[in-house]
């Protein structure tokens, strides 16, 4: 269970995961070992999975967002299981959830632009089998993108 104290520190670490413990335990009023005591808590139970650093799309050449949505053929295990194993591999697939709905599955996709865009349907998602159909969505702004979990 989470006390106050550790929704805090976890706030601040999703905020800024390189202030040191000694900036956290002024900010928390704790000491810095108690401060690296919840941290290492934390960690033990899970609760902080991993440290990333947040690339900014643009400046890497993959600003452009497209949410595509698909269809297998059919609903069996084995297609499945081949689909997510090949999704998982394409790196302009940040992420992919399967959903109820109208289509199985949604996907977040960054490429440099429209072209980059079509070369990736065409060379490498519409070659993954059991596919049935793709409805691609191309964002217009970002409103709100967040990695911060309100605990």
């Amino acid at each position: 269970m989470l006390d106050a104290t550790d929704k805090k520190l976890l706030k601040l670490l999703q905020t800024d995961a390189k202030k040191t413990n000694k900036e956290l335990s002024v900010k928390l009023g704790l000491s810095v070992t108690a401060i690296y005591e919840r941290i290492r808590k934390l960690e033990r139970n899970g609760v902080i999975d991993r440290y990333v650093a947040l690339v900014d799309r643009a400046k890497v050449r993959k600003g452009f967002s497209v949410f595509c949505h698909i269809k297998l053929i059919q609903h069996s295990r084995d297609y499945i299981k081949v689909f997510e194993a090949k999704v998982a591999k394409l790196t302009e697939v940040l992420e992919c959830y399967h959903v109820s709905g109208d289509y199985d599955y949604i996907l977040k996709i960054v490429v440099d632009d429209m072209d980059a865009y079509r070369e990736f349907m065409i060379n490498k998602l519409t070659t993954i089998e059991y596919i049935g159909s793709t409805h691609s969505i191309f964002t217009i702004g970002e409103v709100k993108n967040t990695t911060i979990v309100e605990v």
